[in-house]
């Protein structure tokens, strides 16, 4: 089926909706299964939720091109950010991006003994020293859609032994993710990947990156049904061993999503989605404003017009203020009808 005719079986907004850097809409499938699985709860006849957590951990494995077994399911990424930095040495050097969102970042500053170093998202690559630990970057930057240059700070990673810990938050669900390509990755669900809140994935290597399980409950059991008491004797041998207790309606829900973001294909949606951001920035142009540079993004920022977020609201049109920006992110249910909304909307400087 063609993207277009897909979304408008899927979604129905009732407002012109460019928020998804804030939460993405969920698809009819998603909203019907979880409303089928609370109906059986309630019934006293509950769905197998514990298999669909499987589901969607196997679901995001292909999206992120790594095996399931080094998929751990969460639902926060600043708690898979603090499993990798508790497991850091004391003194470790932690390198980050400047204004990086916190969730990325605040674990490291939480956590004692470590030191936290910024540089400027252009030269993050060329701020990477030997003695590095580990550099954490989103991929997709949250406040202005800027992209980082993953492959520059990879290779200077390996030139320098330094661990990388990329948020693909920003990006998984229309930006390709490689999660092999690094040594830890985290997402969230509930934004471009269009999953309910309570869903987020931790990828780690093969052998599971040095990570201590810090809060591993029963569920990061190899056998959970048999680690419901007393310590777990035997902690499960792939990453499942950093699950969280799930939120199980939500990855009943999420399976759904992300068998759509597959069945679309992130290609064909990055495709829809940075057309349109490109119309909008062409149209920026006319009425004078000049957004922030970020070739290839699917979210726009417009310095100096945040403040207009709340009116565009009343208008119907759905944006966010971020770090005083007009903050626009298209997906796939975006129309260019949706642009020329907004455009229209905002007045010539």
């Amino acid at each position: 089926m063609e993207l277009d005719s897909l979304a408008r079986s899927e979604f129905a907004p009732q407002t012109t909706y460019l928020n998804t850097a804030s939460v993405g809409l969920l698809p009819a499938r998603t909203v019907a299964a979880m409303g089928e699985a609370v109906a059986a709860s309630a019934a006293g006849a509950p769905t197998d939720m514990f298999g669909d957590v499987e589901a969607a951990r196997a679901g995001y494995a292909r999206l992120a091109g790594v095996p399931g077994r080094r998929v751990a399911a969460g639902a926060s990424v600043a708690v898979y950010t603090g499993l990798v930095a508790a497991s850091l040495p004391e003194g470790s050097e932690v390198l980050v991006p400047e204004a990086e969102f916190s969730s990325v970042v605040n674990p490291f500053h939480m956590r004692r003994g470590l030191k936290v170093r910024t540089a400027p998202l252009e030269r993050l690559a060329e701020a990477v020293r030997p003695g590095t630990a580990l550099v954490a970057v989103s991929a997709v930057q949250s406040a202005d859609g800027r992209i980082a240059d993953l492959a520059a700070i990879r290779e200077a990673a390996r030139a320098h032994g330094t661990r990388t810990l990329v948020d693909v938050s920003q990006g998984a669900g229309w930006y390709p993710v490689d999660a092999d390509a690094y040594d830890f990755t985290v997402t969230v669900g509930f934004k471009w990947l269009t999953t309910p809140r309570g869903v987020a994935f931790l990828t780690v290597p093969d052998d599971l990156g040095g990570l201590d399980a810090i809060f591993a409950g029963w569920v990061a059991g190899e056998h959970p049904w048999d680690s419901c008491y007393g310590p777990v004797e035997e902690l499960a041998h792939s990453a499942r061993r950093f699950d969280e207790s799930p939120a199980l309606f939500s990855y009943t829900g999420a399976r759904h999503s992300l068998a759509l973001i597959e069945e679309l294909g992130t290609e064909r949606i990055r495709a829809h989605n940075t057309a349109l951001a490109d119309r909008f920035r062409a149209g920026l142009a006319p009425l004078g404003y000049e957004p922030v540079a970020a070739p290839g993004s699917a979210i726009v920022a417009v310095p100096g017009l945040g403040h207009r977020q709340e009116e565009l609201s009343r208008a119907g049109i759905e944006l966010s203020n971020r770090a005083g920006n007009l903050r626009a992110a298209f997906h796939l249910y975006t129309s260019a009808e949706d642009v020329d909304r907004l455009l229209d909307l905002l007045p010539a400087r």
